[in-house]
This record gives C-alpha cells, structure tokens and sequence, in this order.
C-alpha cells in the first residue's frame, strides 16, 4: 500500500493504492473537514488520518457497489456518523444517501458533485471535485474510466436484467456525455489499475487527465461509434470471479465487522490441535508462505497461495466461496496482515492459525507432503519434445504471446474445471511464469490425489533462456487489441 498526495492551498488529496488489489482509495480535505472515496475494509488507517489532521469526516462516497474488495463504508460510518453517499439506483440495506444526478455535496472549501455515469453498474457514479475558486478540478471515476481502459459492462447483467451489450451501450454514453465533455486538464483518479479483473487493459499509471484519456484510450477515440465501442470494450472478457457477486451482496446490505474477523483470525491454534480443528470445522488449509518454502515442505491436503503475491483476488477466485471457513499456516509475524487481505476480498469464516507456524508442526514430528520441483535447467535437460507432456498455468495471453512447442494451455483460473481432464497415470510438467502460480496449482493438484507431476522452477522466465523449443514471441498488447 502506498499514498501519492496532491496538495494546495485549500486542499488536500491523497490516493491511498493497494497494490495487491490494484484498488485506489482517495482521502480529501478541505478546512476542516474531509471526504473518504471507496475505503478499504479495514478503517483504522483512516480514523488515524483523521484524527492527525484534526478534521472531520463529512462524507463517505462510494462510486458503486463494488465486486472485487469489500468496502469499509459500514463500518467507517458507524465509527464517525458520517453519511455514505451512493449515486442514483443505489438500493442500500443500510442507511444511505441515494445522490441525484448533479447533486452537490460542500467539504470545506470544495464541492463534490454527482455525476450518474451507469454502464460498468447502473448506480455506477463518477464525483467531480469543484474547487474553491468554482473550477472542475478531478474526477474520482470509479470503474466508470480507468487508465487505457473503462469498466467492464457485464458485471451488473443479472441485477440490471440487461445484457452485457445494452449496459455497454449505456457505459458509452455515459462517457461522451458526461467525462468526456470535461476539460482536458481535469485530472482522473480511478478506482483501480493494472492487475485488476474489473478491466482488461488498464495502465500502471493510477492518475492521469481527461485530454491524456482522449489522445490514449481506445475506448474514448474521437469518432468512435456506439457499436464499435460495444465490439471493441466486451471483446476478450474473462468470466468474472465467482466472489465477485458475493462482494456486491456484502457490500450492498453489510458484513460482519472487521474487528470481528481479525479478532477470530488472530486465535493461535497449536499443533496439537490444528488438524483436529480443520476436521471439525471443515476447513481449508490455506498456507501463504514462499513457494520456495511451501514445496520443501508442508501439511498434508493444504493449499498454497503466496502472500507476496495476488493473494487476495487469487483465494477469491480459487476458493470462491467467501463463507468457506479458512485455517492458517503463515510465516511468523504475518498474521494479522494475512486476516486483513482475506477480509477485504469478503472470507470472514477465518477460524484461526497455526501457533508457531509450520516450524511448530515439523518440531511435533506430525506428518509432512512436498512438491516434486526442478530447476528449469533441469527440466531442459529431461525434456523430450516428443514424449513430455506440459501444462502452462499462465492467462491464455501470455500463453499466447510465447510458449514452450506444443505445450497445453490451462490457466491457473480455470483448474477446477480442467483438474477432471488430467489422466492420473500419465506423467506431465507444470509451469507458470515465476513459479508462484504452478505451485499453487500443484498444491490443488495433491490436494486432490495427483501426484504424477514435476514442477518447474522459475517458470517461463528461466525456461526461455534454457535451448528448450519455443514458438515465435508476439507482444501481448498487440493479442489484448487484436
């Protein structure tokens, strides 16, 4: 997590970015008081800006009900009484101002005016930032424009009764009528960038301006027709998460508190007991160490998903339930960051951790499964393009952009649907781009009784500079935009 400030004389705005869910929260200030724009689940972090610039928080905006992270309106509003603000068609289970479009709400010095732009939602609302002097300032969009890119039109299909073209459709005009009638030096501050599922070819940049959009975007190129844009923005979706529609529902009508989650997720469970609690629970095992530690040695029918990775947006769209009750083995000291990454992706259920970690459970001398992984100069070695089977985990554009000869593509995201297809007696290799991806795919696989696989180290990147046959390299934004 990280904060870029933007300040002047009557005001202050800080992009609070979360890498791991590429989410920008903004904190605003303005004489005294404040605006918070899509909090983070947990709030503390915001209490303690408060709190340091001795002001108070007037409004919580949120420019939708998101499906990628939980947001800490509820709980920020019930700590400050301060009102959430959705935009029109926002149908909250909790007490909430459904803004008008071209509502204006006063912060300080500054105004902060509704601007309802549906397509990415029906409620979906960008807020324009007027500042003291009456000039349009920035923009906080949401996931109506992001950087390169817009939001996605086919999240919201089932609760809008709409298909993924109609609500694209409306996402255009909402655009040309609404942002792109603003000045080229308004600055644009989305809701999330590059690694996000809510679009598909976002930028690294998290801020830019409208007339940098216009000149960069494709989805905004002058001249562009309503159907051009339809084709072009729902070409190449990937189906969304399955968590995704849990987020909106907690989102929508609430969540148990984070305090709550991070209280149980912070109970030590010592070795002893660990398995016997799993058992009765029902738990998963979820292990988020190092994959270079996970494969020397782990428990038995466990799941490796790396902290120091996606973490969070990986156990959603692997796990995917958000109610399926979650045991911990982490590395020491990494606990209560753990519970808080889970918790804003929505699994509350978390039961508690490892006390001591998986050094604790070797020392009691319990059970204990590895991973068969090579080197890739080792696999270069072994490799028989005739007889050697391969499976790449990476995304089908990166698959696409260069692979190993007649390697298979199976995305890490789609394992629990092409798991059914692998023979159990037939040898393969298994691969990623770094090796954070195949491990946790080979930790589903043992999970599940295969054995009958080697891993390979590094992934693609060591094996490209092995003489092992590759097809020709294409540049994956040229595949994105094809």
């Amino acid at each position: 997590m990280y904060s870029l400030i933007f300040t002047t004389h009557i005001m202050k705005i800080e992009q609070i970015y979360t890498g791991c869910l590429a989410q920008g929260a903004y904190y605003i200030t303005s004489n005294g008081e404040a605006a918070i724009i899509d909090p983070l689940r947990e709030i503390q972090p915001y209490l303690d800006r408060l709190e340091r610039d001795q002001v108070k928080l007037k409004y919580i905006f949120e420019t939708h009900f998101h499906a990628d992270f939980v947001s800490g309106h509820i709980d920020l509003s019930k700590e400050t009484q301060a009102p959430i603000v959705y935009g029109p068609n926002a149908a909250c289970e909790f007490d909430c101002i459904s803004a008008k479009d071209g509502q204006e709400f006063k912060v300080g010095n500054i105004t902060i005016k509704a601007l309802h732009t549906p397509g990415h939602t029906m409620e979906s609302t960008t807020y324009l930032l007027i500042d003291a002097n009456g000039k349009d300032h920035a923009i906080f969009s949401g996931d109506t424009l992001f950087i390169g890119d817009v939001g996605r039109p086919d999240l919201a299909q089932k609760a809008a009764g709409m298909t993924q073209d109609q609500l694209a459709g409306i996402l255009f005009h909402s655009l040309r009528n609404k942002i792109m009638t603003l000045a080229d030096d308004v600055i644009v501050y989305p809701a999330h960038g590059a690694g996000s599922a809510c679009g598909k070819n976002m930028s690294k940049e998290t801020v830019s301006t409208i007339g940098n959009q216009k000149a960069t975007n494709y989805a905004l190129r002058a001249n562009m027709t309503e159907a051009e844009f339809i084709e072009e923005v729902t070409d190449g979706l990937l189906p969304p998460p399955a968590y995704f529609s849990m987020n909106v529902a907690m989102n929508k009508g609430g969540y148990e508190s984070f305090e709550s989650v991070l209280h149980n997720g912070m109970k030590a469970i010592k070795a002893a007991e660990f398995e016997a609690v799993a058992e009765e629970t029902g738990a998963l095992i979820l292990d988020t160490r190092k994959s270079a530690d996970f494969y020397k040695g782990f428990i038995p029918q466990s799941i490796n998903i790396g902290i120091n990775g996606d973490f969070a947006p990986w156990v959603g769209t692997l796990v995917a339930d958000v109610k399926q009750p979650i045991i911990l083995v982490t590395e020491n000291g990494l606990e209560e960051e753990t519970v808080t990454r889970l918790s804003r992706v929505g699994f509350d259920t978390i039961i508690g951790h490892l006390e001591g970690g998986f050094e604790a459970w070797q020392k009691a001398g319990f059970e204990v499964d590895t991973v068969n992984r090579i080197s890739a100069e080792q696999f270069a070695d072994k490799f028989n393009i005739k007889e050697d089977k391969i499976i790449d985990v990476r995304k089908e554009t990166e698959y696409e952009a260069e692979h190993i000869e007649d390697a298979y593509s199976k995305p890490l995201a789609y394992i629990n649907d092409w798991v059914k297809d692998i023979n159990p007696n037939e040898h393969f290799y298994l691969h990623c781009a770094g090796g954070y991806r195949s491990m946790i795919a080979a930790s589903i696989l043992q999970a599940r009784g295969f054995r009958n696989f080697t891993e390979i180290d590094g992934g693609f990147g060591a094996i490209a500079k092995t003489n092992i046959p590759k097809s020709d390299f294409v540049c994956q934004s040229k595949i994105l935009k094809a």
